[in-house]
């Protein structure tokens, strides 16, 4: 049996899946058809989870956000600045994401479980987009403003533009795990996926839109980001699982070059980011600024860097710990005590 170039034959009569064999990548004779024995059980765990908190963004009412965006006075230009500046990030980051997971990762993991919890997480993404679609149609924004903003917003194309350069390796077709080099690029991809996309670029805008619901305003827009927020929360998690998983089972691939080459990574990210809050806080709203947000991101940056095993850089405080408490509150919150069954959906409502 074969992964990366796809060959599925089944070997008649084999013995059974020796469970000391199994690993992320390169597992020998891992048969990734059979689920079991399983050897990352943290996946199936991840998976289990992710299943229960299914949500889908139509089932959320976008009523109060639509008469809100419609007032001429109930937000300022900078908020709605602020809103659109986030969304025109959020509408192509999770279609990057779910391309890293399907065409990146899933075709080179050679674990069953890993690979059932990333094609749950490959849905998620798609759900991610279509809420972000579904708050532009149901506000009657400019789709074509928002949709194309990752091009024409220099903030929220470097990021981008950062992310997707280290994509080129292991989307190439001919790419293949099993050497040291590849497998390191395999596990560096993983750590930029994880650490800095999943882990940095997305959590400045989850801090905005909260706020806006902190000040009890586009509280439908704001459910439905709590809900990806808490995806997202588990994305994160399960991705450094999966990268110390890859340090255990791959000792070797961790040199003290490497782990320098991933701090260098996070520290870039994190200018990048603080580079973005500049394009969204020119002037600052509910309270937040610039500052606030390059001291937040320092913050969550070392946060990332030292749950696999690299030293924190900034060593500075939080400035929101409101952050942590949504955080937490979001992992807890129970799609189905606020769903709406009811109402009419946003393209359809009147103005």
């Amino acid at each position: 049996m074969s992964v990366n170039n796809y060959r599925m034959s089944i070997q008649r009569n084999a013995k059974p899946v020796d469970i000391n064999q199994r690993k992320v990548i390169n597992g020998l004779e891992a048969d990734v058809i059979q689920l079991y024995p399983m050897k990352h059980k943290f996946a199936w765990d991840y998976y289990l989870a992710a299943n229960a908190n299914h949500w889908l963004p139509t089932e959320v009412s976008m009523q109060l956000d639509i008469e809100l965006w419609k007032s001429p006075t109930a937000l300022s230009a900078d908020e709605r600045s602020a809103f659109e500046t986030v969304l025109g990030f959020f509408t192509t980051a999770d279609s990057i994401a779910a391309n890293n997971v399907v065409m990146g990762f899933y075709k080179h993991v050679t674990s069953p479980e890993i690979r059932m919890y990333l094609l749950r997480q490959a849905y998620e993404e798609a759900i991610h987009t279509h809420a972000y679609q579904y708050i532009v149609e149901s506000l009657s924004m400019n789709q074509a403003k928002i949709f194309n903003m990752y091009r024409e917003v220099d903030a929220i194309y470097n990021k981008e533009e950062f992310i997707l350069g280290f994509n080129e390796g292991i989307f190439d077709g001919n790419f293949k795990t099993g050497t040291f080099a590849n497998d390191q690029k395999f596990l560096e991809n993983w750590c930029v996926f994880s650490l800095i996309m999943e882990g940095i670029f997305f959590y400045s805008s989850f801090a905005v839109v909260l706020g806006f619901k902190r000040q009890n305003k586009l509280i439908g827009s704001a459910e439905q980001i709590e809900y990806i927020m808490r995806d997202e929360s588990m994305h994160l998690n399960f991705g450094l699982e999966i990268i110390n998983a890859i340090r255990e089972e791959q000792p070797e691939l961790w040199t003290p070059e490497f782990q320098n080459h991933i701090v260098d990574l996070v520290r870039k990210a994190a200018k990048l980011e603080y580079t973005f809050a500049k394009e969204v806080f020119p002037s600052g709203i509910f309270g937040l600024n610039a500052e606030n947000f390059k001291q937040y991101i320092e913050f969550i940056s070392d946060r990332r860097l030292e749950r696999v095993g690299l030293p924190a850089q900034f060593n500075v405080a939080n400035p929101f710990p409101w952050m942590s408490e949504v955080v937490d509150l979001a992992k807890k919150k129970n799609f189905f005590e606020t769903r709406v069954t009811e109402y009419k959906t946003g393209g359809a409502l009147n103005w």
